[in-house]
């Protein structure tokens, strides 16, 4: 379960995306290693949404607290903290920068590509 709020984006997004605040409208698909305008991640069914009366072409609802499922590349330890690592993923930095994380890996992932659950909003 997660808390979202609606930002508008430039495109469609699937849940589990990363984006950062730019772009054509207020958030866009992240496609920086390590950014720190990333906004969150699109959630995949929010328990409680926020600004829900936005309506616009393309709408991205966006977790700001709570648990989540998002795309990353691995490996992958529970408790990483998550940043950006471009087209729409994450990746785990455990010393990063002010404005850089995600959220914490609720998950290990042995993979390459994947989607796991973080937390986000508790940092």
């Amino acid at each position: 379960a997660d808390l979202a709020e609606k930002y508008t984006a430039d495109a469609d997004y699937e849940p589990g995306t990363v984006v950062t605040f730019g772009g054509s409208a207020e958030v866009t698909q992240s496609t920086v290693d390590g950014d720190r305008r990333v906004a969150g991640v699109v959630s995949t069914n929010p328990s409680y949404l926020m600004n829900a009366g936005l309506e616009s072409e393309h709408v991205a609802e966006v977790a700001l607290q709570g648990r989540v499922a998002c795309h990353v590349i691995g490996p992958v330890t529970k408790g990483d903290m998550m940043v950006s690592a471009g087209n729409g993923y994450a990746r785990p930095w455990n010393n990063p920068s002010i404005g850089m994380v995600i959220g914490k890996s609720l998950e290990n992932f042995d993979g390459v590509s994947g989607v796991i659950e973080i937390a986000v909003g508790r940092f």
